[in-house]
């Protein structure tokens, strides 16, 4: 598993918005350096997991809906449509053809990399928006 550019540029427009105030789409992407056309995609993404409001018409524009310190990578990464896992028999969608051959549920491989899996979801999860963009800083600036 690796952060994907596309989760990248959400931080980045999660950042811009950190501040409270409402922003454009185009003001948001140049400000932080995303091309316009995947701040359109991402923030809807953003918008459908609840990350952030978009407010149409002339007063319109992007707010952000939660608070930094109650979101966490993971959840931005699952967010954006990110694959966590770290091998494809991580996802609960795949069926181990190893595993069919042989008649077992799952197998050596399978349940080492499944505590790897764990514990990179654990580590994900400890950390939050906040304490990404901003460290341990107590203000918001940037």
């Amino acid at each position: 598993m690796l952060i994907t550019r596309e989760t990248d540029y959400a931080i980045r427009l999660i950042r811009g918005l950190s501040d409270g105030q409402r922003q454009t789409v185009a003001t948001l992407a140049q400000n932080e350096q995303v091309p316009r056309q995947f701040a359109y995609k991402i923030l809807k993404k953003l918008q459908n997991a609840g990350f952030i409001e978009i407010l149409r018409g002339a007063e319109g524009g992007c707010v952000l809906a939660v608070d930094l310190d109650q979101v966490t990578l993971l959840d931005l990464m699952r967010a954006t449509g990110e694959d966590t896992a770290v091998i494809a028999c991580m996802r609960p969608d795949y069926t181990c053809k190893w595993c069919q051959h042989h008649g077992e549920t799952t197998c050596r491989v399978h349940r080492h990399l499944s505590g790897i899996q764990q514990e990179m979801e654990r580590e994900l999860s400890a950390c939050s928006l906040k304490t990404i963009i901003f460290g341990n800083e107590t203000s918001n600036s940037q």
